[in-house]
């Protein structure tokens, strides 16, 4: 059951017309309910094992705020880690370890027997994970207190909307909606479903028309021009953009309806002027946890200079592996990690632009602006080409053909009105930079916005692709 499926929309109405009659305890139930519905529809297997790591995790929480020997709330914590992160590392990585220890024993002429698995990776299991230990951690920081209603902490992480691509928000910043009663709210109500809309259009009309372009090169490396490969690899980051900026946008709109209010997780990423604002507009809800939980238990930037290095390039080097089993994605961490530190050395301010407008505030950017955004842009597409490559070899086999047919031959492409999408979406989000939403419409006079909104409509139909494809992000 997909965001973008006819059988979501049915689900997600009749969710709706359940919910809001229902008091507090009722939706709160609803929410539990609607979630392992929504979860189990992949395969039961998975909600059954979600509920046993959300038990777990419940139960500690209550330990952790009543006990008051540190050696034992630190063995109550581990508990909450092992059981989640051996999950996590069980379904997600347990063969990727096993084939690197048989490929590293090979150089040294050895050939031990090593196992593998046929399992199914859990639907979004990366990210609900990682809420689960927000929780946890907070409490037994003593940051957060423990929830004694196992409804409204099993609704915390079975929220639909959310579950198995993010946002993935902290507890400290979610539990508290699902205290009392929500209310409907007709003032927000709009935002939402013009926030749906444009997630359902970038998602369905965008990434989706992309896809094909990105998997005919990528798919036949060998065969396909440095030029063709170049065109992919720019396709390939607007596609993965939009497909799961596309599904952040319908989560938080679908979540506003019932009344919980998600982050934000994406601010025009590819406007940014440098690596550092990158990493402050893509992702955020990762970013941010990773900052709290990782990079300041680490030391933060009250560490040497030397350790602060390690720091900066051990969090990108986890935020590559939790992205995916293959060296390709620690290649891609680690690139990040090291533009990060280049980036941060040269301009240490770059990362406060995160917090200012996208690409400036002038609506015709300046050289220098213009530069900086294609520098970066630049730099993203490099890392995205061992993102998207079936191995680190194929990734450099990429880069060299692109090197060498930018160099030596005349620009050749085929799927041209690709780029038209890549326009007209790069357009809409200059002059809408403002606003979180793209379709925030409100200056505009009624005629004109519902014009705009039923043209949004009609694209999506006209051009949706005839196939199925799923979100990226879902294998994450």
């Amino acid at each position: 059951m997909v965001f973008t499926s006819l059988t979501f929309i049915v689900f997600y109405v009749i969710v709706f017309a359940l919910y809001w009659p229902l008091g507090k305890v009722g939706q709160n139930r609803l929410i539990v309910l609607s979630g392992l519905v929504f979860y189990g529809s992949w395969d039961w297997r998975f909600a059954v094992l979600l509920l046993c790591t959300t038990g777990v995790d419940f139960g500690v929480g209550l330990v952790l705020e009543k006990e008051e020997d540190e050696r034992k709330r630190r063995a109550w914590l581990l508990l909450s880690l092992v059981t989640n992160l051996g999950a996590l590392a069980f379904f997600k990585y347990f063969n990727f370890f096993s084939d690197s220890f048989a490929r590293f024993s090979a150089l040294f002429g050895l050939h031990p027997s090593t196992a593998t698995l046929s399992v199914v990776l859990p639907m979004g299991i990366s990210f609900y994970t990682f809420q689960a230990l927000s929780y946890t951690i907070d409490v037994y920081r003593r940051e957060l207190d423990a929830v004694h209603d196992p409804v409204r902490y099993f609704g915390f992480i079975l929220f639909f909307p959310h579950l198995v691509a993010g946002p993935i928000v902290r507890a400290r910043n979610l539990l508290g909606q699902f205290t009392g009663r929500r209310m409907f709210n007709l003032e927000t109500a709009p935002d939402a479903l013009r926030q749906i809309l444009w997630g359902f259009f970038i998602k369905v009309v965008i990434a989706d028309n992309l896809a094909e372009v990105v998997a005919q090169s990528y798919d036949h490396i060998g065969s396909t021009s440095g030029w063709q490969l170049l065109y992919a690899t720019v396709c390939f980051a607007i596609q993965i953009y939009c497909d799961f900026a596309g599904y952040t946008h319908i989560a938080i709109g679908s979540a506003r309806l019932l009344g919980i209010e998600l982050m934000r997780n994406f601010a025009y990423p590819y406007f940014s002027r440098s690596i550092p604002e990158f990493w402050g507009r893509w992702h955020i809800s990762l970013s941010t946890w990773f900052r709290h939980y990782l990079y300041v238990p680490l030391g933060g930037n009250r560490v040497t200079h030397r350790r602060w290095l390690l720091n900066i390039l051990l969090v990108f080097l986890v935020s590559g592996f939790w992205h995916g089993a293959n060296w390709t994605f620690i290649v891609w961490g680690l690139l990040h990690g090291v533009l990060y530190l280049v980036y941060s050395r040269a301009w240490p301010d770059s990362q406060r632009l995160a917090v200012q407008t996208p690409g400036g505030t002038s609506f015709v950017p300046s050289i220098s602006s213009l530069l900086q955004i294609a520098m970066t842009f630049f730099l993203t597409c490099v890392a995205w080409v061992f993102f998207r490559a079936p191995s680190v070899t194929d990734g450099l086999v990429i880069l060299r053909k692109i090197v060498s047919d930018v160099v030596t031959t005349a620009p050749r492409f085929t799927y041209k009105h690709a780029a038209l999408w890549i326009v007209l979406l790069l357009g809409i989000e200059w002059i809408q930079r403002r606003h979180a939403n793209p379709l925030h419409l409100e200056r505009f006079p009624r005629p004109v916005r519902w014009s705009l909104y039923y043209a949004f409509a009609t694209t999506i139909f006209m051009f949706a692709p005839l196939h199925y494809t799923p979100f990226i992000y879902f294998q994450f």
